[in-house]
C-alpha cells in the first residue's frame, strides 16, 4: 500500500496522507513475495558502517534499493552538516533526553501514528522503540554523519524499510480502514515525525532552560531536513528554513495532538519503563514531572502524564538553577562541570533500556564518545564489537 486514489481538492501537505514511499515499498513487496525476509534480515543486520560494501547476497531489489539510496540528496551541504557537530558535542546529551522525554510523549499524541504503533505489537514495548529511536538519533550525532568513518547511512537504510514492512503489513491486516485514515505510516506522518524530532526538541531543549542559539537550531533542522529526504519524505514536502518548519510545525503537528486509548497506553508504558529503571519508589513522580516540563500542559493533560506537587517544584527548580549554570557556563568551570553532570544523568535515565531482561547500552559514534568522556561525561558502556 505505497499509493491509493487521492481525493480531490486537497493541499500539498493533505496528499501527503495517501503518499508511501514507492521505492521502499516495492522492496519490501518484492522479499515478501520470494518469503526470503529472514535472510534479508539476517545480512542486513551486519551491516551497519556507511563504508562498508553492499552484501553480495542479497537479493536484487535488495541491492539496488541499497545502492540508490546511499548518498544523500545532490542538494545536501555536507559542511553546513558538519557544523552541527559542535552542538551535538557540547549539547548531544540534552538532545537524547529531551527526545526521549518529550518527543517521544509528542508522538504518542498524535492519535493516528499512535494507532499504527499498536498495530504493529509494541504497545507493550516501549524499551525497543525508545533503544531504536534513540539509537538512531546518536548515530545522527557523529561528525561527518553520512560520509566516511559514520554508520548513519545503513541505519536510514534499514528504518526506512522497516517503515515500508510496517505499510506493508497493516495495509493488508484487514484493520485499517484506508479509506479514511489514507496510507499508514504515511509520508504526512514522516513529516510530522522529522518536525517533533527537530523543531520540538529545540523548543524543549530550551523549556529545559538548555541555551540554544539561533544559528545551531538552523544548523540542527538542517541535519534533519537531509535525513527527511534519506527516509523518503518528498523534498518539496520539507521547509528549507526552520521558520517555516514552525509554522508547518503548528499547522500539522500541534493541530493533530489530542487524546486517544493508543495515545495514552503508550505514555503510561513509556513512564513505567522510566520508572523501573530507579530501583525504589522514592523518585517515583519525577519522571512525570520531566515530562510536563518538556511538553505542553495540553498534551500532559490528553495523555494522562501523572501530577507530582512535589517533583513539579523540584523539577522547576532544577530548570531554574540549569538557567543560571547556563548563563555562567563559560566563566566557571565549576558551572560547566555541574551543567554537564546534569545532562551525564539525563542520558544515563533516558537511553539505558531494558530488552527481554538485560540491560542495553546504545553506541556512540567514537568521535563524540571520545570528547564526552574528556568532559568526563560519557555514561554509557563502550561500543560493541
Amino acid at each position: 500500500m505505497s499509493e491509493m486514489l487521492v481525493p480531490p481538492g486537497l493541499s500539498a501537505t493533505e496528499k501527503l496522507k495517501y503518499q508511501g514511499d514507492p521505492l521502499a515499498d516495492a522492496v519490501v513487496a518484492d522479499v515478501v513475495a520470494d518469503e526470503r525476509t529472514g535472510a534479508v534480515n539476517e545480512v542486513l543486520a551486519h551491516f551497519r558502517d556507511n563504508d562498508q560494501p553492499i552484501p553480495d547476497n542479497l537479493p536484487d531489489s535488495v541491492r539496488r534499493y541499497l545502492v540508490e539510496t546511499d548518498v544523500p540528496p545532490d542538494w545536501a551541504d555536507l559542511d553546513r552538516v558538519a557544523a552541527a557537530y559542535e552542538f551535538f558535542v557540547d549539547d548531544g546529551m540534552h538532545v537524547a533526553s529531551v527526545l526521549s522525554f518529550g518527543a517521544m510523549v509528542n508522538c504518542y499524541a498524535q492519535p493516528r501514528p499512535s494507532r499504527v504503533l499498536s498495530l504493529t505489537h509494541r504497545l507493550n514495548q516501549p524499551h525497543r522503540r525508545l533503544s531504536e529511536t534513540s539509537q538512531f538519533v546518536l548515530n545522527l550525532m557523529g561528525p561527518d554523519p553520512f560520509g566516511s568513518g559514520g554508520n548513519f547511512v545503513p541505519t536510514i537504510q534499514k528504518t526506512r524499510l522497516i517503515h515500508a514492512a510496517v505499510r506493508y503489513f497493516i495495509g493488508r491486516s484487514g484493520e485499517w480502514d484506508a479509506e479514511a485514515d489514507g496510507v499508514p505510516l504515511c509520508q504526512q506522518d514522516m513529516l510530522g515525525a522529522l518536525l517533533i524530532f527537530s523543531v520540538q526538541v529545540i523548543d524543549g531543549m530550551r523549556r529545559m532552560g538548555i541555551t540554544v542559539t539561533d544559528r545551531e537550531a538552523e544548523d540542527y533542522y538542517y541535519v534533519w531536513r537531509v535525513t527527511g529526504a534519506m527516509l523518503g519524505i518528498p523534498a518539496e514536502a520539507m521547509p528549507e528554513t526552520l521558520r517555516e518548519a514552525r509554522e508547518l510545525n503548528a499547522e500539522l503537528v500541534e493541530a493533530s495532538f489530542g487524546p486517544s486509548a493508543e495515545g495514552i497506553e503508550l505514555t503510561r508504558n513509556l513512564l513505567s519503563l522510566y520508572e523501573n529503571m530507579v530501583p525504589g519508589t522514592a523518585f517515583d513522580g519525577v519522571v512525570a514531572a520531566m515530562v510536563r516540563q518538556v511538553v505542553t500542559e495540553d498534551v500532559a493533560d490528553w495523555l494522562e502524564v501523572p501530577r507530582s506537587r512535589g517533583w513539579g517544584r523540584a523539577v522547576g527548580a532544577g530548570v531554574r538553577a540549569m538557567r543560571l549554570l547556563e548563563r555562567s557556563e563559560d566563566r566557571s568551570r565549576v558551572a560547566t562541570t555541574v551543567l554537564d553532570k546534569a545532562g551525564d544523568l539525563l542520558l544515563g535515565g533516558s537511553v539505558r533500556t531494558l530488552t527481554n531482561g538485560q540491560s542495553t547500552a546504545l553506541t556512540i559514534p567514537a568521535d563524540l564518545r571520545e570528547k564526552w568522556l574528556a568532559a568526563g561525561v560519557c555514561p554509557v558502556a563502550p561500543p560493541r564489537n
